[in-house]
C-alpha cells in the first residue's frame, strides 16, 4: 500500500495534545494509506518540552526546541526538516474570559503572528490554529477579523468554527475556535466534522473516571492534601454546585468581590461531562469530585482531557496540572485530525453546512 505521509511541525506545542492525536489519525483509501508524522515542535516551557519529548518523539529529543518563539530564529526549523502541515495553538492568554481580555493588544495576543510567519516561510498543505472560544469578541470582533485576514494573505481557504467538544464525545464542555486552512492550490475542501455526540447523548465525566478505573499506581495520580477547612466547605457543596451557589455556613463562605469565574470549589455533576478544565487560577480552582471531598489527581484531569493513562506528564504536580489545563483534548483532536486526512483522501464524511459557521 500506498502511503502519503504529512510532516508536521508545531508552534506552542504544550504537552502534546494535538501532536499525540496526530500521530494517531489514519486514514485508507483504495491503495493509499495518510498518516501524520511529527517533524518538529517548539514550546518555551521546558517541562512541557521534556513531556511532549517523552509521549511522542522520545528517540528524537532534538526535534523540540524549547525556546520563547519571540527569540526563534525559524529557519533553523527547516534544518530539522520541511513540514507538509503545521498545528498552532496560539497563546489564549489575552483573548479567554478568565483573563483580563486585552485581545490582540496584550503580550501574548500578538503571538498568532509567529503561526503566520511559518506559513509564509514554509508554505504547508495544510494547517490548523486553535484558540479560546473568547477570541470571537476581543477587541469588540477586530481581532478575530485580522487574524482571519492574515491568515487567508498567507495562501489558504480557512475554516474557522467554534467547536464544543462534548458534542464529539468528549467527557468535558470545552469549546474551543479551530481554524483549518487548505492551500488556495490543492482541489481540498475541508468540511466541519459533524457532531456525534449531541445534548442527551454526552459522555458523563463519572462514565470517563470511573470506566475503567485508574489504576491506583497510574502516573501523575497523587491526591492533594486539603485543609480541615476545605475539606468541610466541601461537605456543604453538592454536584453541580459551586462555593457560591452552596448553602455554607458563615465561616466557611468566601468573601471575594467582582468574581468572574463561578468554578471555585464547584464540584462535578458525575451524569454531565465535566466543566472545563483550566491551566490558571490558584485554589478552589482545581475541579472538585462529585462525592469524595477532594480536588481531582492530574490523572482524573488527563482522563477528561482524554490522555490515555500511560501518557506520562513531566514537572512539578502544580506544573502537570498547568500542562493539561492547557492541552486540546487528545480525542477532539483525532477527529480533527481524521476529517483533513478524509478531505485529502476524497473521502466523504458527515459535515456541518458552513452557514452554520461563525464566519
Amino acid at each position: 500500500m500506498n502511503k502519503e505521509v504529512f510532516r508536521l511541525g508545531e508552534l506552542f506545542c504544550g504537552p502534546g495534545g494535538l501532536g499525540y492525536a496526530a500521530s494517531r489519525a489514519k486514514v485508507s483509501s483504495k491503495d493509499t494509506e495518510y498518516v501524520i508524522e511529527h517533524a518538529w515542535a517548539t514550546d518555551y516551557d521546558r517541562d512541557t518540552c521534556n513531556t511532549y519529548i517523552l509521549n511522542i518523539c522520545p528517540t528524537r529529543p532534538e526535534s523540540v526546541i524549547c525556546k520563547d518563539i519571540r527569540i526563534l530564529d525559524i529557519s533553523k526549523l527547516r534544518e530539522i526538516s520541511e513540514i507538509d502541515a503545521l498545528v498552532f495553538g496560539f497563546p489564549c492568554n489575552d483573548f479567554s474570559a478568565v483573563g483580563k481580555q486585552k485581545g490582540i493588544n496584550g503580550i501574548y495576543g500578538p503571538l498568532y503572528k509567529y503561526g503566520v510567519n511559518v506559513l509564509n516561510y514554509f508554505k504547508p498543505k495544510w494547517f490548523l490554529a486553535e484558540n479560546v472560544g473568547g477570541l470571537r469578541n476581543a477587541n469588540e470582533g477586530h481581532a478575530f477579523k485580522e487574524i482571519l485576514e492574515s491568515l487567508i494573505d498567507t495562501g489558504y481557504k480557512v475554516v474557522p468554527h467554534l467547536y464544543k467538544f462534548e458534542e464529539y464525545g468528549i467527557p468535558q464542555a470545552r469549546h474551543r475556535i479551530i481554524i483549518v486552512g487548505i492551500r488556495n492550490d490543492l482541489p481540498i475542501e475541508f468540511g466541519i466534522p459533524s457532531p456525534t455526540h449531541l445534548a442527551g447523548n454526552y459522555v458523563s465525566c463519572r462514565e470517563a473516571l470511573e470506566n475503567p478505573p485508574i489504576p491506583q499506581n497510574a502516573p501523575n495520580h497523587e491526591p492533594t492534601r486539603h485543609s480541615d477547612d476545605v475539606v468541610e466547605r466541601l461537605k456543604y457543596i453538592k454536584p453541580g454546585e459551586n462555593v457560591f451557589t452552596a448553602d455554607l455556613p458563615s465561616h466557611l463562605q468566601l468573601n471575594i468581590e467582582n468574581v468572574k469565574i463561578s468554578q471555585i470549589y464547584k464540584r462535578l455533576n458525575p451524569n454531565y461531562p465535566s466543566y472545563t478544565i483550566t491551566g490558571s487560577g490558584g485554589g478552589g480552582t482545581h475541579v472538585y469530585h462529585w462525592k469524595e471531598n477532594r480536588a481531582l489527581t492530574n490523572r482524573e484531569r488527563a482522563r477528561l482531557q482524554t490522555f490515555p493513562d500511560n501518557f506520562i506528564f513531566v514537572g512539578s504536580k502544580e506544573s502537570v496540572r498547568k500542562q493539561i489545563g492547557m492541552a486540546v483534548p487528545v480525542d477532539g483532536g483525532k477527529v480533527l485530525f481524521d476529517a483533513i486526512l478524509k478531505s485529502f483522501a476524497s473521502i466523504e464524511y458527515p459535515s456541518v453546512n458552513r452557514q452554520t459557521t461563525i464566519f
